[in-house]
C-alpha cells in the first residue's frame, strides 16, 4: 500500500525542539530561542554517510570516527508551543515559515529511501493517513520533493560554517570529545546542546551582535518561564546563562 499523508492542523507536531537550517535560524532569531544541538551518527547508521556531508566528523578517544550532526534548533521544552502557533492549531507565519515545517513529515538528514516510517504519526497526532489523504511517497521516493530538495540544498551549502564550528569547538571546548563519545556508546545515541554565541563567536559572522540582540530577551523571558519548574531546571540553567551570553555579544554592535 502506497503511503498516504495530510497534515490536519492538530498542532501537535509544533511542540518542543524544532530543527532549522541555518538560513532560517537567523531569519527568526527574534522569534525562537536558538541552541545548537550536536548528534552523534555512529558509522554503521544507514544516515552515516550523508551525515558526514551536512555535519562534521570526529575522532573519538577509542579510535572510532563518528559523524555530528550540529543543527541549529528552536530549543523549547516538549510541552511548549512554538511561540507563533495558533489557537486554532494554525501557523502565525504560514507564508514564511521555516524549511523544517514545510518538508513536514519528511527529514532531510536522512536519506530519500529510508522516509517511510515518519509517515506514520505519532502517539497522539492526528495526521491523515486515510485513503482519503494523497499519496506523498512511492518506490522509496518522495512524490513532491520541491520542500525537501530546498532543505537539503540548504543544509548542504551551510556546511561548511557548521564545520568551521565544529572546529572551533574541538580546539577550545575538547570536553565535547569526551560528551560525544559517551552519546555514540548509549544504544540510543543522545544530543550535546552548545549555546547559540559560541556559533557567533566561532564564525565571527558580521551579523552576531543583531542576532545576539534579538536572542537575549527571549532568552530572558524563557528563563522566567521555566524558572519555577524542577523539571525544566536544565533549561532554566541554559536559559539564563545564555541571556548573558548574548547580552555582552550585542554590546560589540
Amino acid at each position: 500500500m502506497e503511503p498516504r499523508f495530510s497534515c490536519t492542523a492538530c498542532g501537535k507536531c509544533c511542540h518542543g525542539w524544532l530543527p532549522l537550517t541555518l538560513a532560517d535560524a537567523v531569519a527568526h532569531a527574534s522569534r525562537f530561542p536558538l541552541a545548537m544541538v550536536w548528534t552523534p551518527v555512529r558509522s554503521n547508521a544507514r544516515s552515516y554517510e550523508l551525515a558526514t556531508r551536512l555535519g562534521a566528523t570526529v575522532r573519538l578517544p577509542n579510535r572510532k570516527t563518528v559523524a555530528v550532526l550540529i543543527v541549529p534548533t528552536a530549543y523549547l521544552p516538549t510541552s511548549f508551543p512554538c511561540p507563533e502557533l495558533q489557537d486554532d492549531g494554525l501557523c502565525g507565519i504560514h507564508e514564511t515559515k521555516p524549511s523544517r515545517c514545510r518538508t513536514m513529515p519528511f527529514y532531510p538528514y536522512r536519506e530519500e529511501k529510508d522516509q517511510a516510517d515518519l509517515l506514520i504519526p505519532r502517539k497522539g497526532w492526528q495526521c491523515d493517513t486515510s485513503a482519503t489523504a494523497p499519496v506523498v511517497y512511492a518506490d522509496h521516493a518522495i512524490l513532491d520533493r520541491t520542500d525537501f530538495d530546498r532543505e537539503r540544498s540548504d543544509l548542504l551549502d551551510q556546511t561548511p560554517a557548521i564545520q568551521r564550528y565544529a572546529d572551533y569547538m574541538l580546539k577550545y571546548m575538547p570536553w565535547i570529545v569526551d560528551e560525544l563519545a559517551k552519546l555514540a556508546a548509549k544504544p540510543t545515541g543522545g544530543n550535546l546542546v552548545t549555546s547559540l554565541s559560541s556559533f557567533l563567536t566561532a564564525t565571527r559572522r558580521p551579523d552576531a551582535a543583531d542576532i545576539a540582540a534579538a536572542q537575549a530577551p527571549l532568552f530572558r523571558a524563557m528563563a522566567e518561564r521555566t524558572k519555577d519548574d524542577p523539571a525544566l531546571r536544565d533549561y532554566h540553567r541554559n536559559y539564563s546563562g545564555w541571556a548573558k551570553e548574548m547580552e555582552g555579544l550585542a554590546r560589540r554592535k
